[in-house]
């Protein structure tokens, strides 16, 4: 029987045990098998799409609960902050570096 069927398509954070670890995952409940949760998340980096998916056994959940606040979307830096840094602007001079005095 599902435990999690009212989160499903909702955002999620989950802490989730890996080992001798605590992991975090966020993302949306896509599944409920009875056994396992399955989470997905979409981000764009470097103009690509990619797609994320996590099954967590029941058994490894420490935490779930649905997460209210819209997610952070991983993207590209804005064009003129990859220009600036391509430019070397921003950069601060190296002090006493080994061999100056």
């Amino acid at each position: 029987m599902a435990r999690y069927p009212a989160l499903l398509g909702r955002r999620v954070e989950v802490t989730y045990r890996a080992g001798n670890i605590f992991l975090p995952a966020t993302g949306t409940l896509v599944g409920d098998s009875g056994k396992s949760i399955f989470l997905e998340e979409h981000v764009q980096q470097h103009g690509t799409a990619k797609n994320f998916r996590w099954e967590i056994p029941y058994l490894s959940i420490v935490r779930l609960e649905e997460r209210s606040a819209p997610p952070e979307t991983l993207q590209d830096p804005p064009l003129r902050a990859r220009e600036a840094a391509a430019s070397g602007a921003g950069l601060l001079p190296l002090k006493n570096r080994p061999g100056e005095a």
